[in-house]
Parts: C-alpha cells; sequence; structure tokens
C-alpha cells in the first residue's frame, strides 16, 4: 500500500512502516494537486498535520483512499465525520505531542512573568545604550509558584500541563463538562517515587475568577469561549495563554483588555488567521509570541511518527 505523507512524518515512523511492506512517499504536494497526484500514485493512505486540508471536494475526488491520519491531536482541519461515512478511516495521535504542548504552554508562562517576551525584543536595539533603564523596566516580575494556573480542558495535554505546573508548586484547578468533581494527576519523578494530586474541577465562572493564568486545551470552536464577557470575570493583571487553537480566544478583547492593564499579558500560539496573524497581536508588546510550535519537538515528532505507524500497521495488519 502507498502512503502519502504529505505534511512530513518522522524518520523513525517511516522505517516502521516500510518494515511493514508499506511505501511511504513524502512529498510535498500542493494542496489544488492533490487529488490527481493521490489518484494517478493510487495512494490509498494519506497522512498530514495542520498544513494539509482534508475537505469533501478532496475526499470525493479520491475514491481509492482507504485511511486518513493526523500527526497531533486537532483534527479541524478534515471532515472527518463525512470520510467516515465513505468508509474511509480516521485516525490521530492523541497522545504523542501532550507533554511538548503543556512544556510551551509553561515557557510562555516563565517568559512574560519575567518579560523575557519584551526584553528579547528590546535588549538587542537598546541594552548598550538604556541598561538600566529596562533593569528597572523589567524588575517587578512575578514568581509562579503559589499562584493559581486555571486549566479549561483537562484532557491529555491539560493532565500534561497540570503536572508541570504542580510540579513548581502552583495550584491547579479546571473547567471541563466530561469531568465532575476532579482529576488525579500524578507526579512521577526521577527517583521513582511518585504521588498523586486532585485537581479540582470548577465551573467556568469560579475559575476565571480565581485563576492568575488561564490556559486553554480545547478542540476549535464556531465562536471564542474567552471573550469580553468572560475577561471582565478574571483578576485584575491576569495573563492568558493559548496554545489550542485559534479563534477560541476573541483576539480584539484580549488587545483591548491589555490596553487598558485589565489582563498583564498573554501567550499566543495559535491566532485567528493563520497562517497570517492581525500585525497589531503580532506588535503588542504584552503578547508572547510563538508560530504555532506546540507539538513541534524532536520528541514530540519522533512520538507521532511511531504511534502513527503503529496505527497504520495494526489497521491493516489485522
Amino acid at each position: 500500500m502507498k502512503i502519502l505523507a504529505n505534511d512530513g512524518l518522522n524518520p523513525a515512523g517511516i522505517r516502521m512502516l516500510e518494515a511493514a511492506g508499506f511505501e511511504v512517499i513524502t512529498n510535498k504536494v500542493a494542496q489544488e494537486a492533490l487529488p490527481k497526484f493521490i489518484n494517478e500514485n493510487k495512494i490509498e493512505i494519506l497522512l498530514v498535520r495542520s498544513a494539509t486540508k482534508v475537505r469533501k471536494d478532496l475526499i470525493d475526488a479520491c475514491p481509492g483512499l482507504k485511511l486518513i491520519g493526523r500527526g497531533g491531536v486537532g483534527m479541524d482541519n478534515i471532515d472527518v465525520e463525512y470520510a467516515r461515512s465513505k468508509g474511509i478511516a480516521v485516525v490521530n495521535t492523541p497522545a504523542s505531542s501532550s507533554d511538548s504542548v503543556a512544556e510551551l504552554v509553561m515557557a510562555h508562562l516563565y517568559g512574560m512573568v519575567r518579560f523575557l517576551h519584551d526584553s528579547n525584543r528590546l535588549m538587542p536595539l537598546e541594552g548598550e545604550t538604556r541598561f538600566n533603564e529596562l533593569k528597572k523596566k523589567y524588575s517587578d516580575g512575578r514568581e509562579l509558584r503559589g499562584k493559581t494556573l486555571g486549566i479549561i480542558g483537562i484532557g491529555r495535554i491539560g493532565q500534561s500541563l497540570a503536572r508541570l505546573a504542580l510540579g513548581v508548586g502552583m495550584k491547579v484547578i479546571a473547567s471541563d463538562p466530561y469531568y465532575t468533581e476532579s482529576v488525579d494527576i500524578k507526579l512521577d519523578f526521577c527517583d521513582g517515587q511518585s504521588v498523586t494530586i486532585k485537581v479540582p474541577i470548577v465551573d467556568m465562572d469560579s475559575l476565571l475568577a480565581q485563576s492568575d493564568f488561564v490556559s486553554l486545551h480545547v478542540p476549535a470552536a464556531d465562536k471564542p469561549i474567552i471573550g469580553r464577557e468572560q475577561i471582565a470575570k478574571m483578576k485584575d493583571k491576569a495573563a492568558i495563554v493559548n496554545a489550542a487553537r485559534g479563534g477560541i480566544v476573541d483576539e480584539e478583547a484580549l488587545l483591548e483588555a491589555l490596553d487598558s492593564g485589565k489582563l498583564a499579558y498573554a501567550g499566543l500560539d495559535v491566532f485567528k488567521n493563520e497562517p497570517t496573524p492581525a500585525m497589531r497581536v503580532l506588535m503588542h508588546p504584552a503578547v508572547s509570541l510563538t508560530p504555532h510550535i506546540g507539538a513541534s519537538t524532536v520528541e514530540a515528532q519522533e512520538r507521532i511518527g511511531e504511534e502513527m505507524a503503529q496505527i497504520i500497521i495494526s489497521h491493516f495488519k489485522k
């Protein structure tokens, strides 16, 4: 069987698939050229990340497809139910990138509370001439220890983030419609010891009111989950991190809150208009920025490749 990994696949996954008898093609085919390439090359398995879109028109144009795989968690770039209605299996790798996304959120948090996002912009330009002024500007940083982190969506990524936050001494609360009272978070240490801590589940309003930092880990939505109404319920000088999906935070409302001082800062790995985010967002001095790299670590990509290979092999080699 032929596999087109249109957005790439880690060599570890390719080796596993080739050893199992699959032919893996890693050509990057333009979106508009995909139907012709898939049909002419008799591709039966299409693997994508977030760049390639697998919509109804592509599915209809490629009747030979048997499986669509998404390397990562979210599948909002795939018409999942329609593909399945056509008898095409649709799979993803939900476990592989959780730790990578969680670590990026912590990086944003640490960077924001110590103003690294801003000082890394200004120090190369003004550090030589305004060193003492910049030292004063960044001298009122905050510590994460003892602060409250509110996690909206306590699935795999949310739980990975909870482990890291608890490990540095933060209080963690969560809001998630799929959980009712609490979630057990197990912290494993390098010497083999472990401890389990219960993270309480609260309603959204309570989470917003109690949290010093709010991090979102939910699927794409038709409208923002965090807008003006929700921001108004947050603590003054709190912060938001979004490493989930663009559009779930109202960027206009976020900028208004940052400009007014209601919120202290924000960390964004995803944006409403990817891959062309609004310039006002990109230029705001209180926003910590990364270009949708939550799952983009060497270790995560290797895990994604291996997990995807295992899924495909088990599906077709039953």
